[in-house]
Parts: C-alpha cells; sequence; structure tokens
C-alpha cells in the first residue's frame, strides 16, 4: 500500500518502509532520552554532593534547562551532524550525494551501537560520552556499507580536536575560577561564603543544564534530520519551521515539532536520572563544597556554551569531568582520587571503538536481516 505522502524526490512512500522509519525516528527518541538518564549525573552530581538540592529537586531543575534549551541556541550543532560529516567518495563536492552511502540502515545500526554502548557504561557507572557513541556508532555503521571513503573528515576534525579540548579546558578554566574566586573570598568567613555559593550554584548547575540541553539534544535532531533525508523526507525535516525561534542561535531550517520532541525526551531522561553515576561524579573523583560546584559548572558550562555557538558536538561529560579535576586540584593533588580519573578515560578512550564496531555489526545485521524486507 502507497501512502499519499510524498518525499521530497515526488516519489511515494511504501507503507512499510514508513512504518520503519518512524520505528527508528522512535529508536532515536530512545537514545535522547538514556543521554538524559545517562549524562544526568553531569547535570545534578556537583548539586547533590554538595546537598544544595535533593535528588529530586535537582533532576527536576535540570530536566527544566534541559527543555528549555530548546528556544536558546539554535540548530547549528544539528545540521553538522545531518548533514556535514559524511560524503559520497564518487561525488565528494556534491553534498546531496552523500545520500548514496548513507541509508536508513545505516542510521538504525548508528543508533542501536550508540544505545547498547550507553546501558554498558551506565551499567558499570563509568560517566563516558553519550554524543561520543552516538557519532562514533554512526560511523562505524557508514563504514560497514561504504567504506572509509564515506567519511567527511573537514567534518569530522573540531569533534576530534575538542575530544582532548573540552576536558582541558574545562579543567583550566574550573581550577582559574577557583583560584580567583578563593583570592576574592579570602577575608570572608567559611559560613558567609558556604552560604553565598549555595545560592550562587542554583544558578550554575541550571546554566550547565542549559548547555547540557543546548548541545545534546541537537545530536539526536541531526541524527533524525540524516535519516529523514535518507529517506527521502527532507519536507519532514523542515515541517513547522520557525526561523527567529532561538534566542541566540541563528535561523532555523529544522521544524518545530522535532526540535522540542528531542528536548523533552532528553528532559524526561534527565528526570528519571543515572544514579549509578551521580556518586562517581559528585564525590568519586574529589569532594566538592558549593563554592567547588558552582566553579565546575560555570566552568563546563562556559566550555559547552561556546562549542555550541560555534557549531561543534563536543561531550559535555568530558568538560564537567575536567572541571571537577580542575577544581578539586587546587586543593593539591593528593585530594583527586586519580584512579577514578584513570577509569574514567580509559572509558573515554573505549568509546569510539566500541561504539564504532557495535554499529557496525549491528548494521551488518541489519542488512542482512531486516533490509530485504523493506522496499520505498
Amino acid at each position: 500500500m502507497d501512502f499519499s505522502l510524498l518525499a521530497a524526490t515526488n516519489q511515494p512512500i511504501s507503507g512499510g518502509f514508513l512504518t520503519l522509519v518512524l520505528f527508528i525516528v522512535f529508536v532515536a527518541l530512545v537514545f535522547d532520552f538514556l543521554n538524559g538518564f545517562h549524562d544526568a549525573a553531569n547535570s545534578i552530581a556537583t548539586i547533590v554532593s554538595t546537598r544544595v538540592l535533593t535528588p529530586k529537586q535537582a533532576v527536576a531543575w535540570a530536566a527544566f534547562f534541559n527543555f528549555i534549551a530548546a528556544f536558546v541556541f539554535g540548530t547549528g550543532v544539528a545540521a553538522l551532524i545531518g548533514k556535514g560529516l559524511f560524503k559520497d567518495p564518487n561525488a565528494p563536492n556534491d553534498p546531496a550525494a552523500y545520500k548514496n552511502m548513507i541509508d536508513v540502515y545505516v542510521v538504525f545500526g548508528g543508533l542501536v551501537g550508540a544505545c547498547t554502548w550507553n546501558i554498558i557504561t551506565w551499567l558499570l557507572a563509568l560517566p563516558t560520552s553519550s554524543s561520543h557513541a552516538l557519532l562514533a556508532g554512526f560511523a562505524g555503521a557508514a563504514i560497514a556499507k561504504s567504506g572509509f571513503g564515506v567519511l567527511n573528515l573537514p567534518g569530522w576534525l573540531p569533534i576530534f580536536m575538542w575530544i582532548f579540548l573540552a576536558p582541558l579546558v574545562g579543567f583550566v578554566v574550573g581550577a582559574a575560577l577557583m583560584v580567583a574566586v578563593s583570592w576574592i573570598f579570602v577575608r570572608s568567613t567559611p559560613h558567609k561564603v558556604d552560604t553565598m555559593f549555595r545560592r550562587l550554584q542554583l544558578v550554575s548547575a541550571g546554566i550547565y543544564s542549559l548547555a547540557h540541553g543546548g548541545n545534546d539534544a541537537q545530536k539526536t535532531m541531526g541524527i533524525i534530520v540524516a535519516l529523514l533525508t535518507a529517506a527521502n523526507l527532507e519536507s519532514w525535516v523542515t515541517w513547522g519551521v520557525f526561523p527567529k525561534l532561538h534566542l541566540f542561535g541563528a535561523d532555523t531550517t529544522i521544524g518545530f515539532p522535532i526540535i522540542i520532541v528531542c528536548h523533552f525526551a532528553i528532559a524526561l531522561g534527565t528526570m528519571f536520572g543515572g544514579w549509578r553515576i551521580v556518586k562517581t561524579m559528585g564525590s568519586g573523583i574529589t569532594r566538592l563544597q558549593p563554592v567547588g560546584g558552582f566553579c565546575a559548572e560555570t566552568a563546563a558550562a562556559g566550555t559547552i556554551i561556546f562549542a555550541t555557538l560555534t557549531k561543534v558536538p563536543l561531550s559535555t561529560t568530558h568538560a564537567i569531568t575536567g572541571s571537577i579535576l580542575g577544581v578539586g586540584t587546587t586543593k593539591g593533588v593528593r585530594s583527586v582520587r586519580w584512579i577514578w580519573g584513570q577509569r574514567i578515560v580509559m572509558a573515554w578512550i573505549l568509546t569510539i571503538p566500541c561504539s564504532a564496531f557495535i554499529g557496525a555489526v549491528t548494521y551488518a545485521i541489519i542488512h542482512k536481516t531486516i533490509e530485504p524486507f523493506f522496499t520505498k
């Protein structure tokens, strides 16, 4: 049966294939939920460990700011992921030709790879990057289908740069803020400082969650854009566009329904919270006071916002972990539990190859078992 819904190429979409596309959109939103669930610890660990908010209050606070980020930062990160990471080696200068290499089964395989790795690392209580899991799973599936030539290396360059820059910038800014605040309030009593920064940490946690939602939700938007483009449903991408929707973002070409549902999914995931990782982030690395939590969250938020405004999909996990390490180091090298830092770095190193491998294997299975039963 053919639906009357037409693709951008004016070709009818079969009912079975359309059902598959909608199911993959659902899987993308599941990943978005898992992203919020997995990364909830990044948003709330410091504010919970300093006892500024209870866990339930903290997840509600973080989820609210995750959601309203839909109206703040634009969709530059989503545009890069949706159309800037892959190419057709036979037509490298034609941005639209990459559709020959990226199909809905590649997107499906990449999403399954990312979801699988997120669940594994959650069970191990490791704060790994959902962003890198998604991008690596997507790349692994694409390479399995078309070879390494499908990668558009200029598009990947800023992502690889920020693998190193995110924790480094977070570390430096977090340490610098902690030192600056210590000097500014050197004559204040500990009670006065603690009271002030308990209030200020509400602000810093909110800004961090806003930055987290603004960068990470866009990654799922980008995957959905890639999926609908591969399915020749570009008209769905731009349905319901409000060009001036965002406070700081440029005009967007992604429809409001995609934007709002992605932010809702990540906020919902944050509400449920990945509690296994909270202890690692909040007290496993170093013990934080409200002033330290404020400095770490502010440093990470600034790092993420800068990357988002420059349209780079960085790892929010890397940024906050680097910031916590930077703040902890100002109290002395021994105040940081470096064994946790080693475990986290090892998980970071494994994220890209493991997610890519799972994505590639998943694509191969889908290609043999599911793809033959669906046609456009």
